[in-house]
């Protein structure tokens, strides 16, 4: 399902002394099946861009539509619209609740009021896609690890089938293999379900392996969008507004400038790896 964004603007505290634009005439365009990462400094306007898109939040201008309908048009729609885009917030393990795995992850299932066959291949199903086994399904989810936890938690968003999956910071907090896991299923589920996923992250590393499309976000305002490839190679734009480009591409840049032979555009660990093992066997 595409995602259409025109001239959206969004003021927290608006109207009184404390007003601050949040989001200046935000346009963009998402196409259905793309795999998005939205980047920024801290209160650039990412989780605020987010949360408009099942209409959590609400612009004060602009309109936002979803396969061509205008979510906030007829609020009797908001139901239906919110079922096909689900949002996971960072830390989405403090929404657990309930007693087992099982339970806290059939919750948006049974309230839709689905019947009890098709809960529990919802259920089944969504715990499979972030590799929760079965074994697992009668554990407190209060006693499972963070990485663990945290799948728990996507996997009850995926068990109401979204067509859009946008993720907040999905990793944060987790140490490197709990990381690892949560976005190594993230990829999976992209790939298996072929769903629009949107993820919102400051790791550039993790943004540059993952995704198709970048949208770079500044001061709520959408300053650069493109492949990994057109964005990672603006070393000097994403500096100027207090970002940086992936590891791998200063790594390229300094390897560059001591004489090594390598292409502008490489900004992941193994094209960079290949590109020095290549130009050291052409010497």
């Amino acid at each position: 399902m595409s995602i259409e964004l025109k001239d959206v603007c969004h003021t927290y505290s608006k109207g009184s002394t404390f007003a601050k634009n949040a989001l200046n005439n935000i346009n963009l365009t998402i196409e259905s099946g793309d795999f998005v990462g939205l980047i920024g400094h801290t209160g650039s306007g990412k989780s605020t861009l987010v949360q408009h898109l099942n209409a959590l939040l609400k612009p004060h201008s602009g309109h936002i539509f979803i396969d061509g309908e205008d979510i906030n048009a007829d609020k009797s729609r908001l139901k239906a619209i919110r079922s096909k885009v689900g949002l996971v917030f960072q830390y989405p393990e403090h929404q657990l609740f309930d007693m087992t795995v099982y339970k806290d992850v059939s919750f948006g299932p049974k309230n839709a009021g689905l019947s009890g066959e098709e809960i529990k291949e919802r259920v089944e199903s969504a715990l499979t896609m972030v590799g929760i086994m079965p074994d697992m399904y009668e554990k407190s989810p209060f006693e499972l690890s963070g990485g663990q936890k945290r799948r728990v938690a996507i996997a009850g968003v995926l068990a109401m089938r979204p067509e859009v999956l946008v993720l907040d910071e999905p990793a944060a907090g987790l140490d490197p293999r709990g990381r690892d896991e949560i976005l190594n299923q993230v990829k999976k589920m992209h790939e298996g379900l072929q769903i629009t996923v949107i993820l919102v992250s400051h790791s550039m590393e993790d943004i540059a392996r993952l995704v198709n499309r970048i949208l770079v976000i500044n001061k709520g305002e959408i300053v650069l969008s493109g492949t990994p490839t057109e964005i990672f190679a603006q070393i000097e734009q994403l500096e100027a507004i207090g970002l940086s480009t992936t590891q791998s591409a200063y790594i390229a840049r300094d390897l560059r400038n001591k004489g090594f032979n390598l292409p502008e555009n490489i900004f992941t660990v193994d094209v960079v790896v290949d590109a020095v093992l290549s130009e050291l066997q052409a010497r």
